[in-house]
Formats: C-alpha cells, sequence, structure tokens
C-alpha cells in the first residue's frame, strides 16, 4: 500500500470537508440540537458522498459522470428545494433540554439526508477529476489499486474533519441555554434556507 496516496486523499478530503457551505451549519445545528452522534451521523453521509464522487473520478467511470453533470439541473433543483425544506423545518424546531439519545433510524436519517444532499452537487466530481489527474491516479492511469487507497483518503479525511467539528461543537452545548439553543435554530434555518434559494437562482 502506496502511504503517499493515501495522505493526499486524507488531504484532499479534509480540505473539501472544511469548506463552509449549508452542510457544515445543518451539522453544527444538529450537534446543538440533538448531540454529537446525531452530528457525527450527518457529517459521516457527507464523507460517504465524498467518496462515492471521488470513486467516480478516480476509476474513470466517465459514462456516469457525464450523465450526471448532464443532468444537474435536475439535480440541483432537487438539492434546492431540499435544502429550502431542511431550512424551514431546522428554523422551526424546539431545541431538546439534552442531548437525546436518538434511535437508530434517527441517525440513518441523519446520515441519508446529507449523504443524498451532498450528491446533489454533480460538479463535484470536475473537482475530483482534476486533482486526481493532477495526482495521476485518475481514469487515464491504470492503477485502481492506487485510485482505491485515495479514495479511502478521502473519506478518512473528511471523516476526520466532522469527528473535529462535531466534537467541538458538543463540548460547547452545555454552555447555551435553551433560549440561545432555539435562536442558533432559527439563525441555521434561515442560512440552510438562503443557501437552498441561492441555488434555485443559480438554475436560471
Amino acid at each position: 500500500m502506496d502511504t503517499s496516496f493515501f495522505i493526499r486523499g486524507l488531504i484532499i478530503g479534509f480540505s473539501i470537508a472544511a469548506t463552509v457551505g449549508p452542510i457544515s451549519v445543518l451539522c453544527i445545528q444538529r450537534t446543538l440540537y440533538k448531540g454529537q452522534l446525531y452530528g457525527l451521523a450527518s457529517g459521516l453521509g457527507v464523507a460517504t458522498a465524498d467518496a462515492v464522487y471521488g470513486s467516480i473520478a478516480g476509476f474513470g467511470l466517465t459514462v456516469i459522470a457525464t450523465f450526471l453533470v448532464s443532468q444537474q439541473g435536475w439535480i440541483r433543483l432537487i438539492g434546492g428545494l431540499f435544502l429550502v425544506y431542511l431550512g424551514i423545518r431546522t428554523a422551526l424546531s424546539k431545541p431538546a433540554e439534552r442531548a437525546a439519545a436518538a434511535q437508530a433510524n434517527n441517525f440513518f436519517g441523519a446520515y441519508a439526508s446529507t449523504f443524498l444532499l451532498t450528491l446533489t452537487n454533480p460538479l463535484t466530481i470536475l473537482s475530483f477529476a482534476a486533482v486526481f489527474a493532477g495526482l495521476g491516479v485518475g481514469g487515464a492511469s491504470k492503477s485502481y489499486l492506487s485510485a482505491t487507497i485515495v479514495v479511502l483518503g478521502v473519506f478518512t479525511g473528511s471523516a476526520l474533519w466532522w469527528c473535529l467539528l462535531t466534537g467541538g461543537v458538543s463540548l460547547l452545548r452545555g454552555k447555551f441555554t435553551a433560549k440561545w439553543l432555539l435562536w442558533i435554530n432559527r439563525i441555521s434555518g434561515v442560512i440552510i434556507v438562503l443557501f437552498g434559494i441561492f441555488a434555485l437562482l443559480s438554475l436560471r
């Protein structure tokens, strides 16, 4: 196993995950609302989607990539509407008094929602394709082992970021009163809705 490829993939995954966007806001809000495990489940959904797009780029699955990019209008429409829905739901949610012991289906819902939301940005494939080409492990390189190692690194790096973020936010959770948490829900919801509206306007 070439550890250099894994390390490069880890750095790529960490850097992409650390980009501030609607999902970052959503994961922070969920961590404050229901605890670190719920926020981490959301973050792992993002990491999985990053790994999926990384796999498409790394293994040179151009047919799938071309199809997703050609259909990006419909995909981003769905993503924008989903963001608006999540934003409204977040703004109207009431904070729990303590971190909830969420059931398995709640964790799966948190994971699935961010996984699907991340997949609604097919242009991510192009970013991964450019990075993989620079590393020499893209479809043109016939090294499937190298591509696999990089994808594993991407997932690990992304997951590491979400562990750090949700862990840090969880430590601060106890310092917020119920009133503060309520306002955080409202502000987070508005920000997510604005991201959704921006995504919808970008379709014009």
